[in-house]
């Protein structure tokens, strides 16, 4: 395993982050694994190097922090692991159960370390962008949270880069902890992020993690062009995955990943990983498994490394996409927002 610093931080993880949503109950995704089978991959991870793990409240309802916790508590030293979760999503019924209010916020951080059975969280990151809370707010809150000692560093997941770049700035101005690691959507169908969001995150020193590098598996091979079923569970019954990726020309690059990996002696899986490990700015890609043999499959990747010849035919075919992975600004809704409740000084 290789390692490196977190942004500008000096806290040193992994480059590769074994993200946790693939652990949980099936009733929440009929593709998750549970408990007892997670404990396999947790072991697999740690005896490999893997030291950063990433999880959500939202994961399983909470289920995918209890196993994380449970099994790393078991098989790690607290102090050797670097262990991120992310607040925003809706955790039960009721307007206060969601979102980046204080007092979700704050609850919702003392239910994470409840289920994961851990003082603190490593790297407490916002899910997404909440429209109907002041970003004023919700940074107050988190800078809260890390000067209680329940946080030691604050991050961010997918938006617009005015936005992140609005909230950099903002708790700069007034003297808050900022966000050091941003949780985008990047992979080699969806480059996007390169136009705006990973620029921003090189000039301001902030880690990119980037979520799906393999395209929830649809540059690992498992989907394709002539339809039929796909090689898995989750490839049959993601309807995120098909929202995402089912463009034609994704598929001229899955299959530009495929023949590198043959011509490498490697699998796809491996060519898109080791892909993203040499992007600009990218620290560490969060990878999630349902098998074993597929997680050992992406830790040789580290390994593997791509010639520029490679890294330009796999690149040749990309097109545009529109905005995927986070719901794009809406001018009409943000406005609606900021009238929600009455700021100071209006009439």
């Amino acid at each position: 395993m290789q390692y490196t610093r977190l942004g500008n931080t000096g806290m040193t993880v992994s480059r590769i982050c074994l993200g946790c949503m693939s652990y949980g109950d099936k009733k929440w995704r009929e593709w998750t694994v549970g408990a007892d089978e997670a404990r396999e991959h947790f072991k697999l991870a740690l005896e490999a190097g893997i030291t950063f793990f990433d999880t959500a409240d939202v994961y399983s309802v909470g289920v995918s922090e209890e196993i994380t916790g449970r099994w790393l508590g078991e098989m790690a030293s607290r102090d050797d692991i670097v262990l991120a979760t992310k607040v925003h999503g809706a955790m039960a019924k009721g307007p206060n159960r969601r979102g980046l209010s204080r007092k979700h916020i704050m609850e919702a951080c003392e239910n994470s370390l409840r289920r994961l059975k851990m003082d603190y969280i490593d790297l407490y990151q916002i899910h997404r962008w909440d429209y109907s809370t002041q970003i004023e707010e919700t940074l107050d809150a988190l800078d809260t949270l890390v000067r209680h000692g329940k946080v030691r560093y604050l991050g961010a997941s997918s938006m617009a880069a005015w936005q992140f770049s609005k909230a950099l700035h903002t708790a700069g101005e007034r003297g808050w902890h900022r966000f050091v690691a941003m949780q985008n959507h990047y992979n080699l169908v969806y480059r996007e992020e390169e136009r705006e969001m990973i620029p921003l995150c090189i000039d301001q020193g902030v880690g990119v993690i980037p979520w799906s590098p393999l395209a929830r598996g649809f540059l690992a091979g498992n989907r394709k062009r002539e339809g039929g079923d796909a090689a898995t569970l989750r490839a049959r019954t993601d309807d995120f995955a098909r929202g995402l990726y089912h463009q034609e020309h994704d598929y001229d690059i899955a299959e530009a990943t495929e023949k590198v990996a043959r011509e490498r002696g490697a699998t796809p899986a491996q060519v898109a990983c080791a892909w993203i490990l040499q992007a600009p700015g990218v620290t560490a890609p969060i990878v999630g498994a349902t098998k074993a043999n597929h997680l050992k499959e992406i830790i040789a990747s580290v390994e593997l490394e791509l010639t520029a010849e490679e890294v330009a035919a796999l690149e040749a075919p990309y097109r545009p996409h529109p905005v995927l992975g986070h719901e794009q600004p809406n001018p009409a809704r943000m406005a609606a927002a900021a009238d929600v409740l009455p700021r100071h000084g209006r009439a």
